[in-house]
């Protein structure tokens, strides 16, 4: 609409009319003149009224959550903190069991070898100076540590230290295809030297080509001179294969290594081997064999054990019923001078016809 006098003096008249009107509608009160064509208003726009609120609240409510999101995600991102503070406790608190577990049993092993250690932890992983399978511990020269030291766990040995610094240390694992360590079989004291093989057993090559050796049967370190790089006695592993000699003049094994060096945490380094040699004292002892359960005695239909003295054999050659084979008649004693209930059937020599026999009955 144009901008014109006609509208200006309608728009004017239009707005006396509101005021006239909003003005007749509050003094009225509650008897106002205008209720009825309120209400009338009201049932016609009401549909359309909701329809439009009902179109308009999302974009409302959405303002409203974009106006909030700053509060709840301060809740949100509070809630996740806590929630990853008790996880972090809680799995504190099972390493920290694990750790105590790691450091009790290597403390064993370190009193039965009579070893000095200190203790360290794995803090690294990975290829260090060219070598595979290394891992750096938190302990360096501070702590006594030295190079060709040897490193060992509760289960046996890990390895050597190659590398050292002031507060940490590279150790070589034993697995790794560079280490070598002088062993000695369990038992025989047969000397051989085992070479690491990565994820594959060790292979160990026996010096007696003719050495008795079993799957099972264990070895240990050898020792070295002055305790450097091994000291002696240390659990390496168990026999899981032997290999064709082919007529060698060594004999070679392959030897699943007792420590486990994918899952490492707590270490030993010995910083003072034993006195003497501890030979096979600090391998765990052998578990027990089930005992074997003691054989009962069958019973016969008659409620006699089979197999007791006294009992007639079935099916004798040359025996009738209610004989036995010696030809008395079944009720009557007999002693045959026979030991251990060996019984020999249906023999007539010389020997059986002049041994001693004692009837009863006359």
């Amino acid at each position: 609409m144009r901008d014109t006098k006609e509208s200006r003096l309608l728009l004017v008249l239009l707005v006396v009319v509101a005021f006239a009107l909003i003005t007749v509608d509050i003094r009225g009160g509650e008897n106002s003149p205008l209720d009825r064509p309120r209400q009338a208003a009201q049932s016609a726009f009401g549909p359309v009224e909701n329809a439009v609120a009902g179109a308009v609240d999302p974009v409302g409510n959405a303002i409203d959550a974009v106006r909030d999101s700053g509060g709840r995600s301060r809740a949100i991102s509070r809630l996740e903190r806590e929630n990853e503070a008790l996880k972090t406790q809680l799995g504190s608190k099972d390493i920290t069991r694990n750790r105590a577990a790691e450091l009790d049993s290597m403390l064993k092993t370190a009193g039965a070898g009579q070893y000095t250690i200190k203790g360290a932890q794995i803090i690294a992983i990975g290829a260090a100076q060219g070598f595979s399978w290394t891992v750096t511990i938190d302990a360096g020269t501070k702590d006594g540590i030295a190079r060709d030291m040897t490193v060992i766990n509760g289960d046996g040995l890990v390895g050597r230290v190659t590398t050292v610094g002031p507060a940490t240390s590279t150790v070589l694992l034993a697995n790794d295809p560079d280490f070598t360590v002088g062993t000695r079989l369990e038992g025989s004291m047969e000397l051989g030297f085992a070479t690491g093989e990565g994820n594959r057993p060790m292979r160990v090559q026996l010096l007696n080509g003719k050495a008795d050796v079993h799957k099972g049967d264990r070895l240990v370190t050898f020792g070295s001179q002055a305790g450097k790089p091994f000291v002696a006695g240390v659990p390496v592993g168990r026999i899981v294969s032997i290999d064709p000699s082919g007529g060698n003049l060594t004999k070679t094994v392959q030897v699943q290594p007792f420590v486990r060096f994918t899952s490492l945490d707590v270490v030993g380094v010995v910083v003072l081997g034993p006195r003497t040699d501890p030979r096979d004292s600090v391998l765990p002892p052998r578990p027990t064999p089930p005992a074997k359960p003691k054989p009962t005695a069958k019973r016969t239909p008659n409620g006699k054990p089979s197999g007791t003295p006294g009992s007639t054999p079935t099916g004798a050659p040359g025996g009738t019923s209610g004989v036995n084979p010696s030809g008395t008649p079944n009720g009557t004693p007999t002693t045959t001078g026979v030991e251990d209930y060996n019984v020999t059937i249906g023999r007539t020599d010389s020997a059986t016809r002049n041994s001693p026999t004692t009837t009863s009955g006359g």
